[in-house]
């Protein structure tokens, strides 16, 4: 599909490698990789394909490079079936950063279904090789917090109604924490469409980001987008893991390009984990494990993804 053509086409400029195939609707493709030399590069996906995906493709290449890289992505901020904008700058930034690395993500425009039209630009300098995490603790929810957003011809009324309901979801669980979830309306010069959302993420003693979001889309009420995101937050607090299910897969390159042992400790391991562990373990000399977690009480349903890395070294540093 468009945005699986345009990580691929930002891939292959990173790199002046060879790309056959790639085009829409095509089932094979055969890619050659040159040297990663970072500087600025386009992708846009001209719908509403997510920008965080794209990042998600580009980032393992861009550490390794020779020098900076700048990309300007394009495409929907705020999208189904893969993480917003939000979740990827509030908890997949500062988790992945634990790997020894940092970037600067500024969101020019959001974008939305069906359009898209948001775009985003991403900093990001390469590094000698990355470390690994240990992320096996998770402490107490220290404070929950979050943004439920509306933009484009949708009154703030929606975005408070979504925050209310998310408050009052958690609060049946969790009585005694403070609850922040600021409704917010997109400037309309920094906005691309019509679109609404909201994030809840619980932040706990030892660091750990774990989250809940939902979209907003016609027929559905508003308090059930901030039901929703309360719900998939609560489930995520309940496995007793470190990472939320959206975060889980996200890691595992970054676990298996790192040199040593990291161990991360979740809920039931995804779908989408047990891929990208496969490819991981094809594609590199990285070896994983996953053990059920024992110290927990056997009623929680936790585990240890562990990952021997292959230590990859940046060859231009």
């Amino acid at each position: 599909r468009p945005q699986h053509l345009s990580g691929l086409e930002i891939i292959r400029d990173l790199c002046e490698g060879k790309l056959e195939g790639g085009e829409i609707g095509s089932t094979e493709i055969t890619f050659t990789p040159g040297k990663i030399k970072g500087g600025t590069h386009i992708a846009d996906t001209k719908t509403a394909g997510s920008v965080c995906l794209l990042m998600q493709v580009a980032m393992p290449c861009v550490l390794f490079a020779a020098s900076p890289s700048e990309l300007h992505l394009k495409g929907g901020t705020n999208a189904e079936m893969a993480p917003q904008i939000d979740y990827t700058v509030m908890v997949f930034k500062p988790i992945v950063e634990k790997f020894n690395f940092t970037f600067n993500c500024d969101i020019k425009k959001r974008g939305y279904y069906p359009q898209g039209g948001g775009e985003v630009v991403v900093q990001m300098s390469p590094v000698k090789e990355l470390s690994p995490i240990n992320l096996t603790e998770r402490g107490t929810v220290t404070k929950i917090y979050g943004r439920a957003f509306v933009a484009g011809a949708l009154p703030i009324k929606l975005a408070k109604d979504m925050s209310a309901a998310a408050v009052r979801c958690i609060r049946k669980e969790i009585r005694d924490l403070y609850i922040n979830i600021q409704p917010v309306r997109e400037p309309d010069d920094q906005a691309f469409g019509t679109g609404s959302g909201i994030i809840v993420v619980a932040e706990t003693s030892t660091g750990c980001l774990l989250a809940g979001s939902s979209l907003g889309k016609r027929g559905k009420s508003s308090d059930k987008v901030g039901i929703e995101a309360a719900e998939i937050l609560l489930r995520n607090l309940k496995h007793g893991g470190t990472v939320d299910d959206s975060l889980q897969d996200q890691l595992i390159i970054f676990m298996a390009l790192a040199k040593g042992v990291s161990r991360v400790k979740s809920g039931p391991i995804t779908l989408h984990t047990q891929t990208a562990i496969h490819f991981a373990e094809q594609l590199t000399k990285a070896k994983f494990t996953v053990t059920k977690s024992e110290e927990e009480d056997p009623s929680k349903d936790t585990y240890i993804i562990e990952c021997q890395g292959m230590g990859m070294i940046n060859p231009n540093l």
